[in-house]
């Protein structure tokens, strides 16, 4: 299916569109100034920062399935809807509390932790709202747009938080969050939702078994988890050792370390920037392949940095780390909502957030191996690790494709039964 250059979106996506940009940066500048807080405002040592960290990550792995659940029993702009105030009250309960100097660790915790549950909601609800907002032609370009926000929010958030809380205190930079999710419910009640079938209520285990069944046992769908995951597991296994090797290693100072990580979201901003042309120009299934086979070809380059210890080289293995994934996220989002029957898609899209839980994974290994045989271990690993990923989905029939495919269409399915 051909990709229209210069998509023409509707006004409704453009209004989602908007509020995601918007509580994407809310996100990426409360996760950003959190950590900030913990250590210059409340004093806390590494081990608590930890634990700040681990409370603002379990959510994904708590809640993505009940989201996921939600967003196909009801209304999937109004639970965004009401995810996004979540965040908002507890954004603005930490203001409160700075403001108020009752701020304490375990608060910040808890409201980091409702924070992100706000994360978690909308991060599952809005790809299954997506396809009911444009039409098959332009899907992948709406996809592209998503993810240009959240990409561009990721690469200027943290740095953002950083200058907000250096120049203007911990309560402004928690009270531009808070705005900017305000900002992002306003939009979101702005955008209509056409209505969906009912589905009939069954126990929530029924349907949970339902849709992890569908994306496990199809052909398309179960080679595309299976390489995230492993693609999550070996990103994680470099970054987890990747900055005490470039100092040691590399003889970088803080400031290459930073410029060197950067890359990594100026790949995806170009990534994301291109995908509507690369979709258009090339084979479906060749994009797919895209990102994968980018993310072998990074691990190789930052392990021929254990040779060669070119700074340069190590900054041109994360740019390949960026730029080809997202063109991965948006290729394989937009075939996962093409299959996936309009009933399913908030439990599917759960099931691939899930797939995130093999970031800490990964993150125990690359902290063990590197422990145990050093930092130049971890690199060979995640090369065979990338690798792996790779192979799985270059033997897939996902890389076939020619074009998207078509719309899963419920009714054309009913027919055909009867």
């Amino acid at each position: 299916m051909p990709i229209p250059l210069t998509p023409q979106l509707p006004s409704s996506f453009n209004r989602l569109a908007w509020s995601n940009l918007a509580a994407q940066s809310a996100e990426q500048i409360a996760l950003a100034t959190a950590p900030i807080v913990a250590v210059l405002l409340l004093g806390v040592g590494e081990g608590e920062t930890g634990a700040l960290q681990t409370a603002l990550t379990l959510p994904f792995m708590l809640f993505a399935i009940p989201a996921g659940l939600l967003a196909d029993r009801m209304s999937r702009r109004w639970l965004m809807t009401a995810a996004e105030a979540l965040r908002a009250i507890a954004l603005f309960a930490i203001l409160a509390l700075i403001s108020l100097k009752l701020l304490t660790m375990p608060l910040l915790a808890l409201l980091g932790f409702i924070s992100v549950c706000g994360t978690v909601i909308y991060s599952v609800a809005a790809p299954a709202l997506v396809p009911s907002l444009v039409n098959s032609d332009t899907l992948a370009a709406a996809n592209a747009r998503i993810e240009l926000a959240r990409t561009v929010a990721f690469a200027a958030g943290p740095a953002l938080g950083g200058v907000l809380v250096g120049f203007l205190g911990a309560a402004p930079a928690f009270g531009v969050a808070a705005a900017l999710s305000v900002i992002a419910v306003a939009m979101l009640m702005r955008v209509p939702e056409p209505a969906r079938q009912p589905i009939a209520q069954r126990h929530p285990l029924q349907e949970i078994k339902e849709g992890a069944a569908f994306v496990f046992t199809h052909h398309l769908l179960r080679p595309v988890f299976i390489t995230q995951f492993i693609f999550n597991t070996s990103s994680f296994i470099v970054l987890a050792v990747f900055v005490p090797y470039a100092v040691r290693h590399l003889h970088l100072s803080a400031t290459g370390v930073g410029t060197t990580l950067a890359m990594y979201g100026v790949g995806m901003i170009i990534g994301a920037l291109l995908a509507t042309r690369v979709l258009r120009r090339l084979p479906f299934g060749t994009v797919v392949g895209l990102g994968p086979i980018s993310g072998f070809l990074a691990a190789a380059i930052l392990a021929l940095t254990v040779h060669a210890p070119i700074p340069a080289l190590a900054g041109l293995g994360f740019f390949f780390l960026g730029v080809g994934p997202i063109l991965w996220v948006i290729s394989t989002t937009t075939l996962r909502q093409a299959v996936t029957p309009s009933r399913l898609l908030g439990r599917v899209s759960a099931i691939n957030i899930m797939s995130y839980a093999a970031r800490p994974l990964g993150a125990g290994i690359g902290a063990i191996t590197g422990a145990a045989y050093g930092a130049e271990a971890c690199l060979y690993l995640a090369v065979a690790g990338f690798g792996l990923q790779a192979l799985v989905i270059l033997m897939s029939p996902a890389v076939g494709l020619a074009r998207q495919p078509e719309m899963f269409d419920e009714r054309k399915v009913a027919c055909q039964k009867s």
